[in-house]
């Protein structure tokens, strides 16, 4: 199966061209903002490098969230819009799956993964996996008092969150891992197509900091 996924939910910003195992193109650069501006270009440069036709292309992935409310949409709006051209389907992924599915095997052994994902608020989107990536829970926001009190046992903590809780699970291991890689999002939608993907649809788990303007 040849996919195409996109992320652009977090503070990374990433593009991936996958065949059956094997990453055939990707583009990655960390960054808070700015995702609309990079992100078609990547597509662009991942098809060319892979001397690929967007009618090859069997799926689109997408990372549709927990994470910033304009990158999940700019996300989002450029699968279905590349999907509505080509006539394809589009698969979601959650960002904290693609995180926890990121970290090592030999380092998640003996240790459930914590993916922390900054929200930029005083909460913080938290998710636990078993060692095989599989999800123990819902995803929650927690403040890290919360975090502390609920997430118990050997831990391993991933995410651009993780340092967040680092000091109040002293115990806990802290992984490299930070980030969603698009090449990950493409892995999760073809091992999970069609049954266990998420729609491509926004996950979120606040409103919008957005206050409309009342009629007068």
């Amino acid at each position: 199966m040849l996919i195409l996924a996109l992320d652009s939910a977090g503070s990374a910003c990433s593009v991936a061209l996958w065949r059956d195992g094997a990453v055939l193109a990707r583009r990655f650069a960390v960054m808070a903002r700015g995702q609309s501006e990079v992100l078609v270009p990547m597509v662009g440069e991942v098809m060319a490098q892979a001397g690929i036709d967007f009618a090859a292309v069997d799926l689109l992935a997408v990372s549709v969230g927990p994470g910033a409310f304009t990158g999940i949409r700019i996300g989002l709006a450029t699968a279905r819009a590349l999907a509505l051209a080509a006539d394809k389907k589009v698969a979601g992924i959650a960002t904290t799956h693609a995180v926890a599915a990121a970290v090592p095997l030999d380092q998640r052994q003996g240790r459930d993964i914590l993916v922390v994902v900054d929200s930029r608020r005083a909460e913080l989107w938290v998710q636990r996996f078993d060692t095989q990536a599989r999800p123990l829970g819902p995803i929650q926001a927690l403040l890290p008092e919360q975090v502390a009190a609920l997430m118990t046992g050997s831990l391993i903590l991933a995410g651009d969150g993780a340092a967040l809780v680092a000091d109040v699970l002293p115990d806990a291991w802290v992984s490299e891992t930070t980030h969603v890689d698009a090449a990950l999002v493409a892995e999760l939608a073809a091992r999970n197509w069609p049954d266990r993907v998420l729609p491509a649809e926004p996950l979120y788990l606040r409103d919008a900091d957005v206050t409309m303007s009342t009629p007068k």
